[in-house]
């Protein structure tokens, strides 16, 4: 079985604790998930799971997006991720470092100070 596969599989079983064992998620099922689809590359789809969650991620799930967008080289997603994580907890410097080195990852060397 491929990466994809596994993927697909962590998916199906997130959803079967739902569906077929009623088991209600907690904010780490979620930020599994969002980390799942991140490390697969897939962080379009990550930010729509995020957008059809019943709750909004933790500083945990945010930081686990921003670290995959800063990997991925994701702006757009990353810049998302920061502010959420910005409005959380302003004064986490590890937010900012993480946003740091994603403008550093893009080039954009006037951002990065």
């Amino acid at each position: 079985m491929n990466r994809a596969g596994l993927v697909e599989k962590g998916l199906q079983y997130f959803e079967s604790k739902i569906t077929e064992h009623g088991i209600i998620p907690i904010p780490d099922h979620y930020t599994c998930i969002i980390d799942l689809l991140g490390r697969a590359r897939r962080l379009k789809e990550a930010r729509n799971f995020i957008n059809k969650m019943p709750c909004h991620p933790d500083v945990v799930g945010w930081a686990t997006l921003l670290s995959s967008c800063r990997v991925q080289c994701d702006m757009e997603i990353g810049k998302w991720a920061a502010d959420s994580l910005i409005e959380l907890e302003p004064q986490n410097p590890a937010t900012y470092v993480l946003l740091s080195s994603l403008y550093a990852a893009k080039g954009k060397w006037n951002e990065v100070a």
